[in-house]
């Protein structure tokens, strides 16, 4: 059984399923008028934790857990900077187990990594604001945010992060410095401002393959990329692609090399390209891409944001994602065939699953 949850910008809504995610059941939706940039299922602790990273335009960012599966819910300390700093805190765009531990990291916007050791006081990474590129980090669309964070399957002390406008940070020190690795990726303002390329790389996702941890995929502004060197270096994949701009990337959990994407059509639309949706589909790291639309209502202009598509935890793991109009599909079977969750929510956010 699974429970999906989904944060929208006016709340955040919960589906359960039956034993065998056919049928699904809608909660009522909860932190109503807030939106909900991202939600974590912690599957650390029995029942799982649930994390939901909350922000109001009338109160700022704001950090909840449920310890029941979302039935109730309470509010814990957030990530926050220091009295007298001139950072300030937007949203909070991830949230991430650090392996091996209790402990856990967000990201943010205005863009910082913060860690704690359960949830309870966070600590700024000074690693990251002291890097020397720091001075000239600007923000994308979205703002100047760190949406993805990635813990190295087999190196527990190499740490990626994802920063929009900023691009692919790696720490080999658990966070105590930091190395920009943008070799190979476009910048969008290369011709603008070349001086500034190498801090100016719009990572939108980021992902590594843990059956090889050399292995990392980014969906980027200018295109989807792959490094076999652990972001040394990073190579164009998007043959078979109907457009090389989106946002979400997603690592099926448990097959290497099958990723998915959600393209859209760049820069301003950020809908389907033509109103055709489609989840893509490569079994083979990239080399090839193919469409799954099967179920997908057509046509559709609208998008799917950076947060919004996952995967459960079952043995056949499902495939979930989130429109920008309020939709949300599910596929057993990687994508052949999708099927619409009754209702149609907000614009979705954020999507997370829960197995039980």
């Amino acid at each position: 059984m699974v429970t999906l949850l989904v944060g929208t910008d006016r709340g955040l809504f919960a589906f359960d399923s039956d034993e065998h995610r056919r049928q699904w059941r809608a909660r009522a939706p909860v932190h109503r008028g807030w939106q909900v940039y991202s939600v974590w299922p912690d599957g650390r602790t029995e029942p799982a934790s649930i994390w939901a990273g909350l922000s109001s335009a009338f109160y700022g960012p704001h950090l909840q857990r449920s310890r029941d599966g979302g039935s109730s819910w309470e509010p814990v300390e957030s990530p926050r900077f220091p009295d007298g700093s001139p950072r300030r805190l937007h949203q909070i765009w991830s949230l991430a187990a650090v392996p091996g531990s209790g402990g856990m990291r967000a990201g943010t916007s205005e863009a910082a990594l913060f860690s704690s050791a359960g949830g309870d006081g966070w600590e700024w990474n000074q690693g990251l604001e002291a890097h020397p590129s720091r001075p000239h980090w600007s923000p994308g669309a979205g703002g100047l945010c760190l949406h993805s964070i990635v813990h190295d399957a087999t190196d527990p002390g190499r740490i990626f992060i994802g920063i929009s406008a900023v691009g692919v940070l790696r720490s080999d020190d658990g966070g105590a410095s930091w190395a920009l690795k943008n070799a190979g990726v476009t910048a969008p303002v290369e011709e603008e401002e070349p001086k500034y390329t190498e801090v100016m790389c719009c990572v939108h996702g980021l992902v590594q393959d843990p059956a090889d941890p050399s292995r990392l995929y980014q969906q980027n502004h200018t295109g989807v990329y792959r490094s076999l060197d652990g972001g040394e270096r990073w190579d164009r994949i998007e043959s078979g692609l109907p457009s090389n701009f989106g946002f979400p990337i997603l690592m099926h959990p448990r097959k290497p090399r099958t990723l998915f994407l959600a393209p859209l059509a760049a820069d301003e639309d950020r809908t389907f390209p033509g109103g055709r949706p489609g989840v893509f589909r490569t079994d083979d790291g990239g080399d090839h891409w193919v469409r799954t639309a099967h179920g997908l209502e057509d046509p559709c202009y609208s998008g799917v944001l950076r947060g919004a598509m996952t995967a459960d935890a079952e043995d056949e793991p499902g495939i979930y994602f989130g429109t920008t109009g309020g939709d949300v599909y599910a596929s057993l079977d990687e994508g052949e065939q999708w099927s619409r969750l009754p209702g149609r929510l907000p614009r979705v956010l954020s999507v997370a699953a829960l197995t039980r």
